[in-house]
């Protein structure tokens, strides 16, 4: 089985290509897809899958992945890419510098299209919002820690098996599998 694994960013390819090793071959394509504002990563990646699929007619993924700090409101949320994008890591931090509650939680929505429809599979991680650590991972993995230690101090296996990618990508798996 083939998939489309729609996303600008190399890392999530590559996170998916692990998890649905010998179920899937996980191709990456860099498709824009216009993307939804909605609190909901589930709805987002909805969307994008919808309009992926119509555009490539394939089966494809794609995700959308917030980042919920408790001590801003669950800011950034969904918009957790554009935070980076703009603010970063040190903004995040910077806006919890007189916070004393540092919990934190990621979520993704990983969605998949073909000619069936769309179904989604959502993965949650509950972590803590700490000062950079690591090297490994991408985007807030320096600063979010689980158990102690931050996603860039994970290998890519550690951190496939606790992610929140992860566990919507194994959820995911779990489906293709019982079709």
């Amino acid at each position: 089985m083939k998939i489309t694994f729609v996303t600008s960013n190399h890392h999530k390819a590559y996170e998916a290509a692990g998890i649905l090793e010998g179920l899937a071959e996980v191709e990456h394509v860099p498709l824009e897809c216009p993307e939804i504002r909605h609190e909901s990563v589930a709805e987002v990646a909805k969307g994008k899958a919808a309009f992926a699929y119509a555009a490539l007619g394939r089966p494809v993924i794609t995700d959308d992945t917030g980042f919920f700090v408790t001590a801003l409101n669950g800011f950034p949320g969904s918009c957790a890419a554009y935070v980076q994008k703009t603010i970063g890591n040190s903004g995040i931090l910077q806006l919890l510098s007189d916070k004393p509650d540092r919990s934190a939680w990621f979520e993704t929505g990983i969605a998949y299209a073909d000619a069936d429809g769309v179904s989604v599979f959502v993965g949650r991680i509950e972590g803590t919002v700490v000062s950079p650590k690591g090297t490994m991972g991408f985007g807030y993995d320096p600063i979010f820690a689980v158990e102690g230690k931050t996603l860039a101090e994970m290998s890519a296996e550690e951190k496939n098996a606790v992610s929140h990618r992860g566990r919507g990508l194994r959820a995911l798996r779990e489906w293709i599998l019982q079709r």
